[in-house]
């Protein structure tokens, strides 16, 4: 393999130097046999002394800067796929490696191999500390190991699991999802896990390790009838070993994703214009996300770009109306112990009662604001240095009663799960369809409509909300940012008054 060496010259934080050794491995396999690829994976983990840690960040600090870390990870992953009955594919994964970060100021070098030997990690370190320019040096603190609270619990860990099992659980949704309805004509279930184990250790003498298993199951349904067809979709995930599926079982899962299939089958053309809007609790809740949690992520503030810049402390939404991003609930997809930058997860309110109170951080960027570091710090992989991302955010649930705010909305549109969508991040202007939506008639959830999405702005959505349900609830996604990152959505069910719906007829 060549080594890989780009022009060394000063860079900023979103252009960096990259040493990189490509070597992570994807084996397509029966899954008869990813047991025994299981079995020889052991000899993949990897556990660097202090020593090296120490002698990696001294190294990347050598020509000045104010921070230094390094990252090592090593993910063992399984893909399962069954289609029409049959187990279509499995694909078992193993990648491995470190990436080392200098910060200095407003810049960021970064180097990454995946060779985990002593010379590789420190190469990768020489590379990193290229980026110093300012002369500064601060001295490394050696690194000593820390135990942090835990958020995640296991009880039948995936290591522990015969793949038997796991198909077993992919075969119980299949056929619930057939035998919901004789229009249901196929289902495909896609099963996903990994356990990821992380090493971080920094200049400020910090030395974290731990392992997370994650696991994505999805079911997809297709009815057909009435001269269309329905995909439905339903996802349940979370950091868990596999006693997930005790309190979220397959079969239900299948369930709703047969049940928003039928129900689609009726659907009319959605009308457009301006109208009041119902969003139900659970997935809805990524609407937010993608308007408001993105533009309140700090490495847009500290660029001067977004509809929160300057507003913090300022009245920016309706007063009911409160979001928060916590990484500490207990096994939640966007959950971990600590970021990948060591620091710790916990419950961040960005918006209190309508008034905008924080922003998410990393360290970059907490450095940057002078505020704190919330915990936001988050990457893809070892290839990717840290960027404020989001994890588990949500709407903070209200007083109302679910059925009352229904009811007491004379005519309008009530949105049941929201698909793709575009958002800018610079505007807040988004765009989102509606997956499953119906008409709201004299108080009252009616006709299935295909063909809506939502219009506006940030701002505009979060001021226009006048009714916050009591029946908070999250789904799980993924969100992207240059980097894919396992995020949570929730909400309770919300009423936002006059937002424009685009559809395919104009309104009775």
């Amino acid at each position: 393999m060549n080594d890989y060496f780009p022009e060394l010259k000063p860079i900023d934080r979103r252009k960096f130097l990259i040493l990189s050794f490509q070597g992570s491995l994807a084996l397509a396999a029966s899954p008869l046999l990813i047991k025994n690829l299981l079995a020889g994976s052991e000899a993949r983990k990897v556990d660097l002394s202090p020593e090296i840690l120490n002698k990696a960040i001294a190294t990347a600090l050598k020509r000045g800067g104010d921070f230094a870390d390094i990252y090592v990870e090593n993910r063992i992953s399984r893909t399962i796929v069954l289609e029409e009955g049959k187990f279509k594919s499995a694909v078992f994964g193993l990648i491995q490696g470190a990436g080392v970060r200098v910060i200095d100021g407003d810049k960021t070098g970064y180097a990454y191999t995946d060779e985990l030997s002593e010379e590789k990690i420190l190469r990768a370190a020489e590379v990193a500390s290229l980026i110093a320019s300012s002369g500064k040096k601060v001295q490394p603190i050696n690194v000593k190991e820390q135990k942090r609270p835990s958020y995640i619990t296991v009880k039948i860990p995936l290591q522990d699991v015969a793949d038997s099992k796991r198909m077993e659980i992919m075969q119980r949704a299949h056929e619930a999802a057939l035998s919901y309805d004789p229009r249901i004509k196929m289902a495909s279930i896609n099963y996903y896990d990994e356990i990821r184990d992380r090493i971080i250790a920094n200049s400020e003498g910090i030395l974290l390790k731990s392992s997370l298993p994650l696991i994505f199951f999805v079911v997809q349904t297709l009815a057909v009838g009435n001269n269309t067809s329905h995909m439905g979709r339903e996802r349940l995930s979370r950091h868990s070993g596999l006693e997930m599926f005790d309190e979220l079982p397959p079969e239900k899962a299948a369930r709703e994703a047969a049940r928003e299939s039928v129900a689609m089958l009726e659907a009319k053309d959605a009308p457009a214009g301006k109208m009041d809007v119902v969003i139900q609790n659970g997935w809805g809740g990524v609407l937010v996300h993608e308007a408001v949690g993105h533009p309140l992520e700090a490495d847009n503030i500290t660029k001067q770009t977004g509809v929160f810049v300057g507003k913090l402390g300022k009245k920016v939404a309706a007063d009911i109306f409160t979001m928060v991003d916590d990484g500490s609930l207990p096994n939640f997809r966007g959950t971990t112990d600590f970021d990948d930058e060591g620091t710790q997860m916990k419950r961040n309110v960005l918006i209190e009662n309508g008034v905008l109170v924080k922003f998410m951080t990393d360290i970059l960027s907490a450095k940057q604001l002078k505020m704190e570091r919330t915990g936001n710090g988050r990457r893809e992989s070892f290839r990717y240095y840290p960027i404020p991302r989001m994890t588990n955010t949500f709407i903070e649930k209200g007083k109302d009663k679910p059925e009352d705010i229904i009811a007491s909305t004379k005519n309008g549109l009530y949105v049941q799960s929201l698909s793709g969508g575009s958002v800018d991040p610079t505007t807040g202007v988004f765009n989102f369809t509606c997956r499953e939506a119906y008409l709201i008639e004299n108080g009252k959830k009616t006709t299935p409509v295909k063909g809506a999405t939502l219009i506006g702005s940030c701002l505009d959505i979060i001021t226009r909300i006048d009714a916050i349900g009591n029946d908070l609830d999250f789904g799980p996604g993924i969100c992207g940012k240059g980097q894919s990152a396992e995020v949570t959505a929730g909400q309770p069910t919300v009423r936002i008054r006059g937002i424009t719906v685009g559809g395919t007829r104009q309104r009775g």
